[in-house]
This record gives structure tokens, C-alpha cells and sequence, in this order.
């Protein structure tokens, strides 16, 4: 069992909320919802019955299609599970409730009934087909969970004094020094490499192998084809595309390059279903790059990520065999070439989701020729923007944050470099080691 920082939350809402709403835990699948709420059940309730629809056999699920009986529908639970339910210290757990939308729609009668408290975990729980015929209760309060973080990742290999160290160390301002340096970016990349699916941490400490490790990303990652396929092909072929797309270093993603004679206006859809099923994160262009970048995104152009890049590097490397694939050893030895230097703008986008930024990138012309400046990523704090460009190997210029920080100088709070190298500044440029970008 691993520590996870919802734990903290779940226990929030509980406290806060006394059993007037339920909590819907949201991720993608594998990342450990049922495993910490059902933990969370264990520890904090007296008791606790866990209905898990992807298996409940037919006569639970249909005892969600009547919900005018409470007393017998709670009888049957309890029968059924072996399980006594005790008023205001028992747990009932829908887990993947997007699989029965009526036990969804329940809560409304189950939060009101007031006898016990209720914890949700679903998986593409937004998608339209699945909620289309119900009506979705305002009683929900919504968490959303993602892969390990870094400091979870580092608790869960049993390291729990690097990420303080860490932190004590962004704070200073003050250079690492190299040989701390290259300590932390060996294990930053080892994150990078394993990611943060449970299963992955659990056989990288099991087995210290990483094509064991490698096998259970693919298992994952063939996992989700399967579910997105079911929902829209085309959502599947999004999504492994998606190192392919990182790679052209195109200023958005090309859609045509994988749905043939489709248009970006015509996929809307398609991606918001992607964004929702948690597997991958979209970072939309900020046509006007000012503090409300919610209101300036342009759905027609965006980059994708996934949400793990430990799945990244896999799937990026998913047509050879692992026997073929050197990319582990060239990302602990810090050999990467630069043609793989996106590794590091998802790793980066994944931890600033994690932190609950939505995404944003911008791009605009060069005075001269036909390419254009691109800051990775756009934050905003206060009444201003944060910008980010990011960084591998040995790239020490940064023009497009120059030249959009001219063009830009009132509306810039900070501007930071994230790289693989120590902490520096340069005039107002703060230039990060990328192991930093979990305190942004």
C-alpha cells in the first residue's frame, strides 16, 4: 500500500462535509483509486462495503433501478456482502460507477437518507454515453486523482528525506552544486522512467528489472486502446500518436497527420472525451496571453500529453521489442539525444496537472523567417503570466522566452528555464533544475 497525498483530502471531505455529499474520486485506470479508498474506508469507518460494478453480479446492479426502498435496498447490501452498515460510521464505495449510471443517479436519495457516507471512483466517468440518460447529482463533490508525483514516487521507493531536501533547496535561490546535482537528477530521471502507476512502482521494488517494469506499462497501456476504443476509435489513435505528434516540434498537434482529411474542428469532441478519461492531458494555445487564459484558449489548436510518463516512454518505443530499446539505459546514464527532449516537457506538463494548472502554451512569429517563438507553458498568479520553457540536454539559449517577455514585459510576473542543469540566473530569468517544477 503506498502513501498517497488524496488520503489527506478524502479525510478533509469527510470531516467537513459530515455525509452531505458524496465524493467522486475521477482518474484514469490504474492509477489506484479503488486501492485508497479502500484504504481510506479500512482506517476512518467502522465499517464499509465495496460495490465494484466491473464484476457486481446482475442482482446488485439492479438493485439500483428502484431506489424508493432504502431500508430493503440497504438489507440487501448487507446480506449479500456479509457486512453490518452502522449509521453515520459505515462507507459504501461505488467503484467504477460509470459502469451502473443508476447508482449514480442514487446518491441524490442516498446522501439525503443521510445514514452512511459515500465515496465514488469512476474511470472516463464524463463520457457522454455514459451519463446521457441520467441525471447527474449535485451532491457530488469531485476529486481528481492522477499517477504517483514525484514525492510520491520517492516515499513509495522508500526515500523520504530527497523531496524536503529538495524543497529546502528551491528555496534558498541558491545553486545545488554538481555533485547533488547529478544525485538528483539520476533519480528524477529514474521517475521519469518507471512514472507513477502503482503496478509499475510495485514491480520496478519488486524486481529491480526494468523490462518487468516495461511489460506492466505496456499491460496498462493496452489496457487503455481497449477502453478508448470501445468509446471512439479515433480517440485510440489520438492517443498513440502522441509521442509522434511531440516529436515534429510542430506548434500544435496535427490531426490530419492521423486521422486522414480530418480537421482539428472537427475532433473537438473526441479530445475533450480524451481529456476526460484522464489517460492524456491537453494543453490548449492561449491566443491572447494575458492572466484569464481560460478565456482566450483556442480548442482548435492544442498539444497532447500523457498523463504518465513512465506510459510515454513506453509507448513511444511500444513497436520494438524491449530487448531493442536502449531508452532506459540513455535516461539513467543522462545520454538522452536531443531528439528526445519532449520526455522532459511531458514529465513537466504531468507534475504542473498535478499541481492543478490547466495547460496552456503559446506560440508567435519570428520577425524573420517562417518559424515561430513557443514558450512551453503559461501560468497565471495574480493578475499576470508565469512563463516556462523547458529544456534538455545541453540547450543553454532561450530566445522565445526572450523575445516573448519583450513583447510581453507588462504582463510577465516570472519567467523561469526549466533544464537539466544547476540553478542560475540570468537578469530576471530563473533558471530551474527541472526537478524543481513540482514547487511551481
Amino acid at each position: 500500500m503506498f502513501k498517497r497525498k488524496i488520503y489527506s483530502k478524502m479525510l478533509e471531505w469527510k470531516n467537513v462535509s459530515d455525509g452531505d455529499t458524496a465524493l467522486l474520486v475521477e482518474g484514469a485506470r490504474r492509477i489506484g483509486k479503488s486501492t485508497i479508498v479502500e484504504e481510506f474506508a479500512k482506517n476512518e469507518y467502522d465499517s464499509y462495503i465495496m460495490i465494484d460494478f466491473s464484476k457486481a453480479a446482475p442482482e446488485i446492479v439492479h438493485l439500483f433501478d428502484d431506489v424508493s426502498d432504502l431500508n430493503y435496498l440497504f438489507l440487501q447490501l448487507q446480506l449479500r456482502y456479509r457486512v453490518t452498515l452502522h449509521e453515520r460510521r459505515s462507507l459504501i464505495i461505488f467503484d467504477e460507477v460509470q459502469l451502473c449510471p443508476p447508482a449514480r443517479q442514487a446518491i441524490k436519495h442516498l446522501v439525503a437518507d443521510h445514514r452512511y457516507d459515500y465515496v465514488e471512483t469512476g474511470s472516463l466517468i464524463s463520457i457522454n454515453k455514459n451519463v446521457k440518460d441520467i441525471l447527474i447529482p449535485s451532491e457530488e463533490e469531485t476529486l481528481q486523482m492522477y499517477p504517483m508525483d514525484y514525492e510520491e514516487f520517492l516515499w513509495a521507493i522508500g526515500d523520504n528525506t530527497t523531496f524536503s531536501i529538495m524543497r529546502e533547496l528551491y528555496e534558498s535561490g541558491k545553486p545545488v552544486g554538481n555533485e547533488v546535482h547529478r544525485q538528483l537528477m539520476r533519480t528524477f530521471r529514474l521517475y521519469m522512467a518507471v512514472g507513477g502507476m502503482p503496478q509499475a512502482v510495485t514491480a520496478f521494488n519488486e524486481t529491480n528489472n526494468f523490462e518487468q517494469v516495461d511489460r506492466v506499462k505496456r499491460r496498462i497501456l493496452d489496457l487503455y486502446y481497449r477502453d478508448l476504443e470501445k468509446v471512439d476509435e479515433r480517440i485510440q489513435l489520438l492517443f498513440e500518436a502522441i509521442p509522434a505528434e511531440l516529436n515534429r516540434n510542430a506548434s500544435r498537434y496535427q490531426v490530419s497527420s492521423v486521422l486522414p482529411n480530418a480537421r482539428a474542428d472537427k475532433v473537438l469532441d473526441p479530445i475533450k472525451e480524451l481529456k476526460d478519461s484522464k489517460c492524456a492531458l491537453v494543453a490548449y494555445h492561449a491566443n491572447d496571453p494575458n492572466a484569464g487564459l481560460a478565456n482566450n484558449k483556442d480548442l482548435e489548436r492544442f498539444k497532447l500529453f500523457l498523463a504518465d510518463t513512465g506510459l510515454f516512454v513506453t509507448l513511444a518505443f511500444k513497436d520494438k521489442d524491449f530487448t531493442e530499446n536502449i531508452i532506459y539505459e540513455k535516461m539513467l546514464s543522462d545520454k538522452l539525444s536531443a531528439n528526445l527532449g519532449y520526455l522532459y516537457e511531458n514529465v513537466v506538463a504531468q507534475m504542473l496537472a498535478a499541481n492543478g494548472h490547466e495547460l496552456y502554451y503559446y506560440t508567435f512569429p519570428q520577425e524573420v523567417g517562417h518559424r515561430s517563438y513557443e514558450i512551453d507553458f503559461l501560468l497565471a498568479e495574480k493578475n499576470k503570466i508565469i512563463s516556462l520553457e523547458v529544456k534538455s540536454g545541453n540547450y543553454t539559449t532561450h530566445k522565445s522566452i526572450d523575445a516573448f517577455t519583450e513583447k510581453y514585459s507588462s504582463r510577465v510576473l516570472k519567467r523561469y528555464l526549466l533544464h537539466c542543469k544547476d540553478f542560475k540566473k540570468e537578469g530576471d530569468l530563473i533558471c530551474l533544475p527541472i526537478y524543481f517544477a513540482p514547487f511551481l
